[in-house]
């Protein structure tokens, strides 16, 4: 593991535990040219998934980057690291179960969505607005409105 401080290849893994969901290792590293501690985990990925954007663009799957979205929408919400953590995990587990090696970010923007919906409204709202590409204030009021509507008959 290549050192985030000098970028000397060599560390020393002084500790390692699980994380709380057991979705991930923790390891404490050293490295042993800077002696700078460092955190990184390990996770498993079954599989190479490639996202099918829009304009037949393909990049590769980014769980960073889904974690970004997410805790975009989420900001300044009451929704803790572990829980977007959780979220990102179940989203990336189906996506990789699904058996598809390719899958199209609308599958990936609607899982999103669920998960978010069940999470919090608000930055189910949010994500909603980027993702569904609201352009003035009656999107939003419409699909708020639609929101309330599945939450009363909950």
């Amino acid at each position: 593991m290549r050192c985030p401080f000098c970028a000397h290849e060599d560390s020393q893994v002084k500790d390692s535990r699980p994380t709380e969901d057991n979705t991930a290792i923790r390891r404490r590293r050293q490295c042993a040219h800077c002696g700078a501690r460092f955190t990184t985990f390990e996770r498993v990925q079954l599989r190479e998934v490639t996202v099918m954007k829009s304009g037949d663009r393909q990049e590769p799957f980014d769980r960073r980057k889904l974690e970004q979205s997410i805790a975009l929408a989420c900001r300044k919400r009451e929704v803790a690291p572990e829980q977007i953590d959780r979220l990102v995990s179940g989203i990336q587990r189906q996506v990789e179960t699904a058996g598809d090696a390719e899958v199209p970010s609308e599958r990936i923007g609607e899982l999103v969505m669920e998960g978010l919906r069940q999470l919090d409204s608000v930055a189910y709202i949010r994500f909603a607005s980027v993702y569904r590409d609201f352009s003035e204030a009656r999107d939003f009021e419409e699909f708020a409105s639609t929101v309330q509507d599945a939450a009363k008959s909950e």
